[in-house]
């Protein structure tokens, strides 16, 4: 069961436009001289998951010829302005065979690395078939989503919900983790937000 619990994709959902940054796709904005789809793609690597899935929407062809994913699985959403339920569904139609449990990452929260991830998979070799980060208690991503789950969250998946659906529906089994001491869950969203960061 141990080694069977260690199979968990990361599903890094980069495909938005980034409209209130001029149409800038997030997936290419800088942070800390690369781009942010490559810093979450390597935090799911570092953190502990094996495979990365990353959902690609807005300028996809200048994401894929742009940013170094060594080893990464890139899905094209063709309907990413549909908001991330089609992000998440396209990913999860695309998931390796044998994944044990999907990792969500969102690709504009730089301040999720390594160690929030390390924590949602050590969650899942204990046991749990879903949990998310919480910070200060309050819920945010990563989110993951046991083998189990995932038809209902593919099915739940509709505008921006993403997985809202699938976790309210099953509150009493999602287990919180805690990473508000290692971990920021704030987005990166405007011009503001960049100049915070530091990465414009």
């Amino acid at each position: 069961m141990e080694q069977q619990r260690d199979a968990v994709t990361a599903l890094v959902l980069a495909a938005g436009g980034g409209r209130r940054l001029g149409g800038r796709p997030k997936a290419l904005l800088p942070y800390r001289g690369r781009p942010l789809v490559e810093h979450a793609a390597a935090a799911a690597r570092a953190g502990g998951c094996r495979e990365v899935t990353v959902v690609l929407g807005a300028d996809r062809e200048r994401v894929r010829s742009t940013a170094h994913l060594p080893g990464c699985r890139l899905v094209a959403n063709p309907d990413w302005e549909g908001g991330m339920g089609s992000s998440l569904r396209a990913g999860l139609a695309a998931l390796p065979a044998g994944s044990s449990a999907v990792l969500v990452m969102l690709v504009d929260t730089p301040g999720v690395g390594a160690a929030a991830v390390a924590r949602l998979l050590a969650a899942h070799r204990a046991g749990a078939g879903l949990a998310a980060a919480t910070y200060g208690g309050r819920r945010g991503h990563p989110v993951l989503i046991g083998a189990g789950y995932l038809a209902e969250a593919a099915a739940g998946a509709r505008g921006d919900a993403g997985a809202r659906a699938l976790l309210a529906a099953h509150a009493a089994e999602l287990v919180p983790v805690e990473c508000g001491d290692v971990a920021s869950p704030d987005d990166l969203d405007t011009p503001a937000d960049l100049a915070r960061w530091g990465s414009g």
